[in-house]
């Protein structure tokens, strides 16, 4: 067939029948990436070939081995995943420079040029579901297929990770089942004389895995912009990017060079992870953008396994929506053990559902779920409404906060927040996290003080401003009383002695609040549209006492929850001045 802007690609149309009899069961995430192949099969400016994507799978099964010397055969997810890399090309009109038949000189002139339409895929899928074999085929194609191929890297949070990549590659090279590993390894047939580390053109070195014939390179980076900014990459393969605490944008490192090539690929693998406001996070957002519709972007791959909700997890039938080489790669055995650890080991539930069933970050270690820390879409700004104001003061590294709450009609609260660090505290952030802090300073969250020590009595000023230039009405006013006494005597000189409430901290007083504003949260009570909120709310821990009472904490210095701690606060003055706002 070759090259057609009519065929239904091979191994999806095999999947989209089998999902549509009821034989696999898929989540949302795989069901909108579905709808973005349709789209690309009705588009009648791409092409599909079955060529190429057919000959992907005869070399791997010819001459790839797995890590433990068995023959390789393609699991059906394989083929469906590759076929998007391989199966869907566009052309493109490009002045290319054509030499004079001579020798000497020539000219630039127009040509229709085939490019490869995607150059980047996401794989988010479950444990033990084989994606670093897959992405040792996609290397040990281009390493030995594509001449054109010249520097590969393959990046994990650790080099033991990197090397499940490497290893079923080195095998292969071992045992050369197929004819092209053994003219690789062996050397041809007019050429027998010397030994044979002379005559192999595919080798594992101190570099890496090189094939000397076309030049090419396969290596292993550290998961670390400083290492991955700068090199012209043609194919790159990045392992667990969300599992690790990962805080800098591994993948937007490695584009910034393979944007340079033509026809580059980096393919993402990952398993769900536990770590809250890392680059993931920010990736997976942008993602969902994709999978909704709300932006087009035909050159990225999306296949997304979870489970769509958690009352999943105890139907084994629905479990292959997360995993879906279930059965294959990784028994339900393994799954339904994991299931019974998970409710009697409560340190590990985290880590299973995550891991295991792609459910990210659920609220057991973390006190907000990753749904609720999602921003509401609409923009609001309250402007002129009656609010209850919250302040945590601080001089220090941590966020001086300000959060506003403001009732809602429908028996929720609208919340903006005001938070204040210094000129200092900014120039010793990291590169990864300047990068948000810039996003809140845009916002208008986030305002930054001259000097190296808060003056408060300049944040004072400038917040007094903002609720004047905002026209909001401050009906109560709650507090830390930590460092906040000389804050709390002038509001109190300028605004009188009315509803301001001193908010002890503690599990004994925090825990009624905190609960109170969980609910909020699960109803979606709580309209926030401001990135700061997401993340400190996305930073917040909680610590239960003997008696069951819990504590608003952080894991770790640099996760602030500042403005969290401020909400709180304004909800308890809040409660205790109801009256105020009737």
């Amino acid at each position: 067939m070759a090259l057609s802007n009519t065929a239904t690609p091979i191994y999806y149309g095999k999947f989209r029948d089998a999902v549509m009899r009821g034989e696999i069961p898929v989540c949302r995430e795989i069901s909108m990436e579905m709808n973005r192949i349709d789209d690309l099969i009705a588009n009648p400016g791409i092409y599909y070939d079955d060529q190429a994507i057919n000959g992907f799978i005869d070399y791997c099964e010819q001459e790839l081995t797995l890590t433990d010397g068995g023959d390789l055969h393609l699991l059906d997810t394989f083929k469906l995943w590759a076929e998007q890399i391989f199966g869907w090309y566009y052309f493109v009109e490009r002045s290319v420079f054509e030499p004079s038949p001579d020798g000497h000189g020539g000219k630039y002139v127009t040509k229709t040029i085939k490019k490869r339409l995607v150059n980047k895929q996401y794989l988010i899928v479950a444990r033990g579901a084989a994606k670093s074999m897959y992405s040792s085929c996609i290397q040990s194609y281009f390493l030995n297929v594509d001449t054109s191929t010249t520097h590969q890297i393959t990046t994990a949070p650790t080099m033991k990770q990197a090397e499940e990549v490497m290893s079923p590659m080195r095998t292969a090279i071992t045992r050369s089942k197929g004819p092209l590993f053994k003219f690789l390894t062996e050397g041809s047939l007019q050429n027998t004389t010397g030994s044979k580390a002379n005559r192999m053109k595919l080798a594992s070195t101190k570099k890496g895995i090189e094939n000397f014939l076309t030049g090419s390179l396969v290596e292993i980076r550290p998961m670390s912009i400083n290492k991955l900014q700068g090199l012209r990459t043609k194919i790159a393969t990045v392992d667990e990017w969300l599992s690790g605490d990962i805080r800098e944008d591994v993948i937007g490192a490695i584009e910034q060079g393979a944007s340079k090539l033509d026809d580059y690929l980096i393919v993402a693998t990952s398993s769900e992870g536990t770590v809250r406001n890392g680059s993931g996070d920010t990736i997976k957002m942008e993602l969902m953008e994709i999978l909704r519709g709300d932006y087009v972007n035909p050159h990225v791959s999306i296949w997304f396994y979870k489970l769509d909700e958690i009352e999943e997890v105890n139907d084994p039938n629905m479990w292959m929506k997360a995993n879906p080489n279930l059965g294959k790669t990784v028994t339900y055995e393994t799954y339904q053990l994991d299931v019974e650890r998970a409710e009697k080991a409560p340190a590990a539930r985290n880590d299973i559902l995550a891991k295991r069933f792609g459910i990210p970050m659920e609220g057991y270690t973390y006190f907000f779920t990753y749904e609720e820390t999602l921003p509401t879409q609409r923009k609001q700004d309250f402007w002129g409404m009656p609010c209850a104001l919250g302040a945590d003061l601080s001089q220090g590294d941590d966020f001086c906060a300000f959060t506003f709450m403001f009732p809602l009609r429908s028996g929720g609260f609208g919340v903006k927040t005001r938070n204040y660090i210094t000129e200092k505290t900014l120039r010793k952030l990291p590169g990864a996290m300047r990068m948000k802090y810039d996003e809140f300073m845009s916002e208008g969250s986030l305002i930054v003080m001259p000097g190296t020590v808060l003056d408060l009595d300049d944040v004072y000023e400038d917040l007094d401003a903002h609720i004047t230039n905002m026209n909001y009405d401050v009906r109560c006013f709650g507090y830390d009383p930590y460092n906040a006494r000389a804050f709390v005597e002038r509001w109190e000189s300028e605004n009188g002695p009315f509803g301001i409430e001193k908010v002890i901290q503690g599990a004994r007083t925090e825990s009624v609040p905190l609960g109170e504003l969980k609910k909020l949260a699960e109803d979606k009570a709580l309209l926030f549209d401001e990135e700061l909120m997401c993340f400190t709310m996305g930073n917040c821990i909680t610590l239960e006492d003997t008696n069951g009472n819990r504590k608003l904490l952080k894991k770790r210095y640099d996760q602030k929850i500042d403005a969290v701690a401020a909400m709180m606060d304004a909800y308890v003055a809040y409660k205790l001045n109801k009256d105020a706002f009737e």
